[in-house]
C-alpha cells in the first residue's frame, strides 16, 4: 500500500504516478489481476527513495538543532559558573 498519491506532494515520482493512474484507467482486469504490478513496484521504489532523501534531511537539521541548542547550554553553564565565582 503506498501514501496518499497527490502530485504536488511526490514531484520526483509523478512520472510513475501518472502511468500507474492511467494503467488503472485501462481497465478493471488489469488493475485487479496484477496488470500493474510492475509500475507499482516502481513507484514503491521512487517513494522509498524520496522518504530516505527526506529522512536523511530530516535527521541533519535536527542534529543541527540539537548542536545549537547545547552550544546555549554550554554558555549558560559558564555563565553560571563566572556568576559563582
Amino acid at each position: 500500500m503506498h501514501p496518499n498519491l497527490a502530485h504536488h506532494e511526490h514531484p520526483s515520482c509523478l512520472d510513475v504516478i501518472l502511468r500507474l493512474e492511467e494503467c488503472h484507467r485501462s481497465g478493471f482486469f488489469k488493475k485487479y489481476f496484477g496488470g500493474c504490478n510492475g509500475i507499482k513496484r516502481e513507484l514503491n521504489e521512487c517513494l522509498t527513495a524520496e522518504y530516505q532523501i527526506k529522512r536523511r534531511k530530516n535527521a541533519d537539521e535536527a542534529k543541527e538543532r540539537r548542536n545549537r541548542v547545547e552550544a546555549m547550554w554550554r554558555e549558560m553553564e559558564e555563565m553560571k559558573q563566572k556568576k559563582d565565582l
